[in-house]
């Protein structure tokens, strides 16, 4: 019986057809290097897409017996793809990352040495933005300074999805965290444990096209600070309570002018504006409201984080949706 410790590599997978083998290459050949010092495996999680990435990991499964998959039957997204990795596997180590090459499979062996140390969370931060869209860049970082300021927990610029946990903290998220808005890179942070953070470099992608546009960056934003953060209600009520002082002085100040001065104000400017002005920040307060008001109506629905269609390479008795 070997005494090496298990690690299952855990990829999400969404059309990404054009680099698939590539990237499963490169990792393999890196894992390769210390396979005499960790028994390793590989689960690819893949959404439903429109390409043939299913019939190329299925091909690659069959060659190579130590790569699961788990093909899920719609499109759930990628932190749902990570929970369901995270709930099929059981190895000492696992280790999160994607596979478009943004995270670098040279990169394992320094996660594993921290694992090692008895660190029990590593996560990574890119030193330098991932590709060349500055709009993408702006939005990311307005991101982490807006997480900061309002959050209850603390990110890191440039925190990524590519990270290592262990079996004890992937239990946690197994049996005890079932939100079903998972804000990952939050809830790594928030259980605590021992942490470390590596630095890498990331790249822009050689192979495909990023999944990630600017509007699904805005709707993951949206997702971390609802998760984390009650203090957009709370400003809320303070701008409101605050706008209803500036109101009550201006109907004072009307009223003075009507009864008392000479001058009869027509006041038709200062009504458009402020109808204009009132109207807006009620329905900015309003999709507040209803953001965190959707975020509770999806977890009183109480449907599963996911479902699965198929898999591969999977022990039966495994096989559970959640």
């Amino acid at each position: 019986m070997s005494n090496k410790k298990t690690v299952t590599i855990l990829s999400p997978v969404y059309n990404e057809s054009e680099g698939i083998e590539y990237f499963y290459k490169a990792l393999k050949q890196e894992i390769k290097k210390i396979s005499t010092l960790y028994d390793f495996s590989i689960l690819f999680i893949a959404d439903k897409g429109s390409d043939d990435t299913f019939s190329k990991l299925e091909e690659i499964a069959e060659e190579d017996n130590s790569v699961s998959l788990i093909f899920l039957s719609s499109r759930f997204g990628h932190q749902m793809s990570l929970v369901a990795g995270i709930d099929h596997s059981y190895s000492d180590a696992i280790i999160m990352m994607d596979c478009d090459m943004q995270h670098p499979p040279e990169l394992i062996p320094e996660l594993l040495k921290s694992f090692d140390e008895g660190y029990e969370i590593v996560y990574t931060i890119r030193n330098s933005p991932k590709d060349n869209n500055y709009l993408k860049i702006l939005g990311s970082n307005s991101f982490y300074k807006l997480m900061s300021m309002i959050g209850e927990i603390q990110l890191a610029p440039g925190e990524a999805d590519f990270r290592l946990i262990s079996n004890k903290v992937a239990e946690v998220f197994r049996t005890q965290i079932r939100e079903r808005n998972q804000f990952l890179r939050g809830l790594f942070n928030w259980v605590g444990y021992k942490r470390k953070a590596i630095y890498f470099d990331s790249f822009p992608r050689e192979i495909g096209k990023s999944k990630y546009n600017f509007s699904r960056m805005i709707s993951f934003a949206f997702q971390g600070i609802v998760s984390f953060s009650k203090k957009p209600l709370q400003y809320a009520i303070f701008i409101g309570l605050s706008l209803s002082v500036l109101s009550l002085v201006l109907i004072l100040y009307l009223i003075h002018a009507y009864f008392i001065s000479e001058e009869i104000v027509s006041g038709f400017t200062t009504i458009a504006v402020l109808v204009s002005f009132f109207g807006g920040i009620n329905l900015l307060f309003l999709g507040i409201i209803g953001e965190y008001i959707g975020s509770i109506f999806d977890e009183v629905k109480s449907r599963p984080l996911y479902l699965v269609e198929k898999f591969v390479n999977i022990k039966q008795n495994d096989s559970i949706n959640k």
